[in-house]
């Protein structure tokens, strides 16, 4: 049988007298478009205090002074793989602050709090995205919950980092983060690279998902560069944007799908090629992922190896990253059930439970 004729058409292939040609040029694929809240009017709703404002802008000082050797602490960015229970999220804050303010002579803690989730096929993409968990897509709410969470957290007196995903969402919650993150899917990507130098904060940028570290540092030396781009206002307006550069930008180590790179070797490699590209020698090294073989049972024995070439004199390794959470593991999400989930726990990564999260950090602040 031959194909049956799209149902705007004639039998003779031309277009019906009820469509025009534009009809079938654009938007053929768009099922369906709702109204964006502004991030003007989000941020008018939400607005950042100057409590608030100031835990940003100390936290950011702090990181940069870490990354320029200023502050011989480490960097220690935790929290969970991705928020999807918010509440959850300010319970962990809560005690995180805690934690953050007993290691403070030589910690520097920042949350982790995800809200976008990359993907390398399909499945849940965030809490901005999803915040349902059901399919419902409820973008505006997922912004709004999104930014509370974080004015939260801020309130307590602990600074945020943020993984940045879709370039217009900075628009909405950048003036909360002190520290941002560009993930392996999208290191080599233009539009982040172009982002990334245009942000106001130190972005950490990390190696790609086939261990590629070069990847990462020329994104770390096209961030530092000024760029001209087109992206949205806060008002939420097209417009050209040129940025100056964001001389704060440093590379994560995060394995592969293959192997790891945060022994000796792998480390004095990496320093190697951002000084070969004339870039400051500074990394931070994520225990979970590809260094953990996707086990996060092994992110503290990751920890310890980073703290022991700190304790060595390696100060090339500016900071650590972990994935933790109230408890141990991770779920799985089924859309629409999301009463049935157990309440601290990942639907994403696999994380550490609080109490490991505690003793990795203590020996951590020990050693390094």
């Amino acid at each position: 049988m031959g194909r049956r004729p799209p149902a705007d058409l004639t039998h003779a292939g031309r277009p019906s007298p009820l469509t025009s040609h534009a009809d079938q040029i654009q938007d053929v694929r768009i099922v369906g478009t709702r109204p964006l809240v502004s991030p003007a009017l989000l941020i008018d709703e939400l607005p950042l205090p100057e409590s608030a404002a100031r835990v940003v802008l100390d936290g950011r000082r702090m990181v940069t002074r870490i990354l320029d050797g200023a502050d011989d602490r480490l960097l220690v960015v935790v929290g969970p793989c991705s928020v999807h229970d918010p509440v959850a999220a300010l319970e962990y804050a809560r005690r995180l602050t805690g934690l953050a303010g007993e290691l403070s002579d030589r910690l520097l803690v920042v949350m982790r709090v995800y809200f976008e989730k990359p993907r390398s096929s399909l499945g849940w993409k965030g809490l901005v995205n999803d915040p349902g968990l059901d399919g419902s897509f409820r973008v505006n709410e997922g912004l709004r919950l999104a930014r509370r969470l974080l004015l939260d957290i801020l309130a307590l007196g602990l600074p945020v980092g943020c993984e940045f995903l879709d370039p217009i969402i900075p628009q909405y919650i950048a003036d909360t983060v002190s520290w941002g993150s560009i993930g392996a899917r999208t290191a080599a990507s233009q539009v982040h690279r172009q982002l990334s130098s245009g942000l106001s904060m130190p972005i950490g940028i990390k190696n790609s998902t086939e261990g590629d570290v070069g990847s990462a540092v020329q994104a770390v030396r096209a961030a530092a560069a000024g760029h001209v781009f087109t992206s949205v206002t806060r008002d939420g307006v097209a417009a050209i944007f040129m940025t100056c550069g964001n001389p704060d930008c440093h590379v994560i180590l995060r394995g592969s799908r293959t192997s790891t790179n945060y022994d000796e070797a792998s480390v004095e490699d990496a320093l190697a090629r951002l000084r070969q590209a004339d870039l400051p020698e500074r990394l931070l090294v994520d225990a979970s992922h590809g260094n953990s073989g996707s086990d996060h049972r092994r992110q503290p024995h990751v920890a310890r190896a980073v703290a022991e070439q700190r304790a060595a004199g390696n100060r090339g390794i500016v900071g650590l990253m972990l994935e933790s959470f109230l408890v141990e593991g991770r779920q799985e999400l089924v859309l629409g059930r999301a009463d049935e989930l157990r309440v601290g726990q990942s639907v994403t990564d696999a994380c550490l439970d609080w109490e490991t999260t505690v003793a990795t950090l203590h020996e951590v602040a020990r050693l390094a």
